[in-house]
């Protein structure tokens, strides 16, 4: 049967400056650990720490400009474009040009704070 999401929860996001989380389907706002689907608001200059996630990410963005570090390259991810990172692949997200960057994340599985496993 359908479910409507009437709108998503703010999550409490790591890295400076801060950037909004809303999670429109996932643990936090429908319950769901197979999936979950959030769009991110990232200021210009954000960044976080490193990462070695056990769910693959698959990420749009909307607008601006998304950095993707990877252990072998790092990758420019625009408005339009799309980047899916592996699950146990070491990864970093930032966005250090002027405009930031809107963004969607889906994360199979679900995105938790226990598999994130971001780094000390």
């Amino acid at each position: 049967m359908p479910r409507l999401i009437e709108s998503p929860t703010r999550i409490e996001a790591v890295g400076t400056p801060p950037k909004t989380i809303e999670e429109f389907v996932g643990r936090v706002n429908s319950g769901d650990s197979n999936i979950s689907i959030a769009r991110m608001k990232s200021p210009s200059g954000w960044s976080e720490p490193g990462q070695t996630p056990e769910f693959a990410e698959y990420t749009v963005v909307l607008r601006g400009e998304l950095t993707v570090e990877t252990r072998g390259e790092t990758i420019r991810v625009a408005a339009g474009q799309a980047i899916v990172t592996e699950a146990g692949e070491w990864v970093r997200y930032s966005t250090p040009g002027d405009e930031g960057a809107e963004y969607i994340a889906v994360c199979l599985p679900a995105f938790s704070p226990g598999t994130v496993r971001r780094d000390a």
